[in-house]
């Protein structure tokens, strides 16, 4: 397997595979190969339950509270960190064929919970870089065996990407691997709602007399699929096989699918054209009488903030290793952005506004905030916003 491995102690990182270990014991699992606790990142084979046998590449981290001077008395934290601290970006390896699912987890042994982070969001890496999250996480983890949670964080006074967070117990690692195995490239919005859907399914409670119940995550994810999409299964297929970006992706261009049908029933509308051009504008729009108009469709997040505003993913994941600002888009980039609320209503609707209407980011000079909510700004009627695109 073509992955770089990093030594690492023995006596310092055992513990972790003790716990994974122990957490596959506990969920019913055969143990068919375990790497030693020498080398890292951790590979595993097992059997499950239902006879399936799977596969894991594990990039663990030792998760603490330990009092850190300028910190947060509740915060707790895992470090990434393998080798020497040498500012060189990392990749986080994602197997090709399929075969292995790989985990980015913190875990505390002590306290008997793990937490995981998006494996595809963090790579490359830079070693060492901390994962951050509050005891409150820790306590709805412990109480609950499944929890989620949104992580918002500023490096360098520049907003990264908002993260969904994901944490159990020993006996849910199993329905965790499952998850990470069905959420790889999925958005923030709807890997959460995937782990809020996996979680009402697991019915999890607090045990103390045996392991949690493991849902049957494949199928159900099929025998829903076809209604959550609104599409027959044949159309899913033919999508799939058509978009070369579509596997990481497969929610966003549903989104734009669903888009496109809608803007191609209004009279006014005389081309919808979807484009595939990498980091460019997702729908190419023509009225008639009127201009090209570029359309990027952005999903917005699954969180709810005290206010019950609807918030915007609205940056690209990665940025330039020299300018940490070509994150987030110019107002030149598009015309006009719409805004999928499946992650919120589990429903393919939108909410339109003019891109030069959106506030520019405050640090980086000639940029669009990330910072998006929708407001009196964004409006249900494409044809309404397309005509204040034009205007001026």
């Amino acid at each position: 397997m073509d992955y770089r491995r990093f030594r690492v102690s023995a006596r310092d990182r055992g513990p972790l595979l003790a716990f994974m270990l122990d957490a596959l014991d506990r969920c019913g699992c055969t143990l068919l190969k375990a790497s030693a606790p020498d080398k890292a990142p951790f590979r595993l084979t097992f059997e499950a339950p239902d006879g399936e046998r799977m596969g894991i590449v594990v990039y663990a981290f030792l998760a603490n509270s330990r009092a850190t001077r300028n910190r947060p008395t509740d915060e707790h934290r895992f470090q990434l960190k393998y080798g020497s601290k040498d500012g060189q970006q990392h990749e986080l390896w994602q197997d090709p064929f399929q075969l292995y699912t790989t985990l980015l987890v913190g875990i505390n042994p002590d306290r008997g919970f793990f937490v995981g982070a998006d494996p595809v969001l963090h790579s490359p890496t830079r070693f060492f870089v901390s994962i951050e999250f509050k005891e409150r996480n820790v306590q709805a983890v412990l109480a609950e065996g499944w929890s989620l949670w949104e992580r918002e964080k500023r490096r360098g006074g520049i907003d990264e990407p908002v993260e969904l967070m994901v944490g159990g117990r020993a006996e849910s690692f199993l329905q965790y691997v499952r998850f990470e195995r069905a959420a790889v490239g999925l958005d923030v919005g709807h890997r959460a709602l995937l782990a809020e859907k996996l979680g009402g399914l697991s019915g999890l409670q607090p045990s103390a007399t045996g392991p949690l119940p493991q849902p049957e995550i494949p199928p159900v994810l099929v025998h829903h699929l076809a209604d959550e999409f609104q599409l027959a299964g044949a159309e899913i297929l033919d999508l799939i096989q058509s978009a070369p970006r579509l596997k990481m992706a497969v929610r966003g261009w549903v989104a734009e699918l669903h888009l496109q049908r809608q803007l191609e029933m209004l009279p006014e509308v005389t081309e919808c054209a979807r484009l595939e051009e990498e980091g460019g504008p997702d729908l190419r729009v023509q009225m008639a009488g009127g201009p090209l108009l570029m359309v990027e469709c952005k999903n917005v997040l699954r969180g709810r903030p005290a206010d019950g505003s609807i918030r915007v993913d609205f940056q690209r994941t990665r940025s330039s290793k020299d300018d940490p600002c070509t994150r987030f888009y110019r107002p030149t980039d598009f015309d006009v952005v719409a805004a999928c609320l499946h992650p919120r209503t589990e429903r393919w609707e939108f909410r339109f506004a003019p891109t030069r209407f959106l506030d520019p980011h405050k640090r980086c000079a000639g940029r669009l905030s990330n910072l998006i909510r929708l407001d009196a700004r964004w409006s249900s009627d494409a044809l309404e916003t397309f005509a204040r695109a034009n205007e001026g």
